[in-house]
């Protein structure tokens, strides 16, 4: 339950991103001022965990904070700015190449080897890809290369975080990545800014609240359960996503975009299992 609570808030950050991408009552934000809200938001909600827990921030790998900041705003903007174009349901299941992006990039990071289950689901979930975006067709749309850019960031984010995670406790890996994204964010948005409405404003301070409600839980429901149990119910997010679509935009995703959707997300629960039962062996 922790898990699906999680799915429905990530989907409505997307939601609420594309909304304002469109521009919901005023003139369209561009993708980087909706990360800034996202980061500088979020930061503010943990802000007062900070003040009341005072975790201690000597020794932390500074650039190991900073790099993975640096890539999980680009693949947030990356993520916003496919949603605005996209239907959610397709940027969403673009997005889930990401456990697969990690997979590859464990590789020469981490040392990781990868045997042929794990090649396996890589290669289904490639084919995914494939029939969701159409490239070579008249339904092909570059704009699913910008949500493919949004997977690979996401994916060496998640090495990054493996990495921390060896080391740093989850309050101060959350306190430094929204910090450190907000003053990225900013910088990058300042080249863009527009003034935002009262409305826009309010709009991403629930974003950004939504947000870190979100990791919240899925951090609650990964410390509740085994990965290869909790996992899988991540992708429900794709539901919720196309469900809030239809709800708000009334877009419904083509035959092809479930058909990829299910390949996708096929390749990722055969990566998922297969993660499980090594977790298992090695313990």
């Amino acid at each position: 339950m922790l898990m699906i609570a999680a799915c429905a808030l990530i989907a409505g950050t997307t939601l609420m991103a594309k909304g304002l991408g469109r521009g919901l009552g005023a003139e369209e934000l561009h993708p980087l001022q909706i990360s800034f809200g996202r980061y500088a938001f979020g930061f503010a909600c943990l802000l007062p965990f900070a003040l009341w827990r005072m975790p201690s921030f000597s020794g932390a790998p500074w650039a190991l904070h900073l790099g993975r900041s640096l890539v999980g705003w680009a693949g947030v903007s990356c993520l916003f700015t496919a949603a605005t174009y996209l239907p959610l349901a397709d940027a969403t299941a673009i997005s889930f190449l990401n456990p697969l992006v990690a997979m590859v990039l464990a590789i020469p990071i981490l040392g990781e080897r990868v045997g042929p289950w794990r090649w396996g689901a890589a290669g289904i979930a490639l084919i995914g890809a494939l029939v969701l975006i159409q490239p070579g067709t008249e339904a092909f749309r570059p704009i699913a290369l910008v949500a493919l850019c949004a997977a690979f960031f996401m994916g060496l984010e998640a090495i990054l975080v493996k990495r921390l995670s060896r080391s740093e406790p989850a309050l101060r890996i959350l306190i430094l990545n929204n910090a450190a994204g907000a003053l990225v964010a900013f910088c990058a948005a300042s080249f863009v800014w527009t003034q935002p409405s009262p409305l826009q404003w309010g709009v991403m301070a629930i974003l950004g609240g939504t947000m870190v409600c979100a990791q919240m839980l899925f951090l609650m429901a990964m410390h509740r359960a085994e990965a290869s149990f909790a996992m899988p119910f991540f992708y429900a997010t794709l539901v919720f996503a196309a469900a809030y679509d239809f709800a708000f935009f009334g877009e419904l995703p083509a035959w092809t975009s479930w058909l990829g959707a299910a390949l996708i997300v096929a390749g990722a629960l055969v990566l998922a299992w297969r993660e499980g039962r090594a977790s298992r062996q090695n313990t």
